[in-house]
């Protein structure tokens, strides 16, 4: 696996078929604003581990990342937090939906993302131009990502970066969504699905030992 940033590449591959290697080559320091002298080697090795620790984090995070019940339920409802009402996060809504998707784009980005940057990939996934999506629209969403602790403001910026239970809420609705609840229920349902599947086969077994027990039961009564 390659991933490119500027000037720098992170590559990540198995050793002879036993260990996962992940390097990371800096080429141009300047990239996050660190001098080319030597004196700078320290810092400069800092950035690598950093950047080669949080692609760890996020593949780790991608293979675990179930909620538990008290965090559904944090997100599903709204919250008062030092005298400030947060909206909830409701799963299954169109635009909560985008705004995980959008969010998932800028966790291993070192300097975190902005206002701009998040309005730019949002907008399309709710089937808009960028300029239609307001400010204030931004600055809601962005608030309430901030006070359910799913983002953090980078010190002395306008810019934010994803907090590990943000990543972990947006891979886990992403995924539950998209690969799991959508293709399940097209498969299910009589009415989007003309094939016969096993888990269509399960499910009609179900509705008909359902549905015979129901008649049974009448009888009886």
């Amino acid at each position: 696996m390659h991933i490119d940033y500027k000037g720098t590449r992170i590559k990540q591959y198995h050793k002879e078929g036993q260990a996962l290697r992940t390097e990371a080559t800096i080429n141009n320091a300047r990239d996050f604003y660190i001098g080319k002298r030597l004196c700078n080697l320290d810092k400069l090795r800092q950035t690598g581990f950093q950047a080669n620790r949080r692609l760890l984090e996020v593949e780790k995070i991608s293979h675990d990342c179930i909620l538990t019940e008290e965090q559904l339920q944090r997100l599903h409802h709204p919250l008062q937090i030092d005298r400030q009402r947060v909206s909830a996060l409701r799963f299954g809504d169109r635009k909560v939906h985008a705004l995980w998707h959008s969010l998932v784009l800028f966790d291993l980005l070192p300097s975190g993302f902005s206002n701009g940057q998040l309005r730019i990939r949002l907008a399309p996934l709710l089937g808009l131009k960028p300029e239609q999506l307001t400010p204030g629209q931004m600055t809601y969403h962005l608030r309430r990502l901030r006070l359910h602790g799913l983002i953090e403001r980078v010190p002395h910026s306008h810019r934010y970066r994803l907090t590990s239970l943000g990543l972990r809420v947006a891979l886990f609705f992403t995924r539950t969504y998209d690969s799991l609840l959508r293709p399940g229920l097209g498969v299910i349902l009589p009415a989007f699905s003309g094939s016969s599947t096993p888990l269509r086969r399960a499910f009609d077994k179900i509705d008909s030992e359902v549905n015979a027990w129901i008649a049974q039961t009448r009888m009886a009564a």
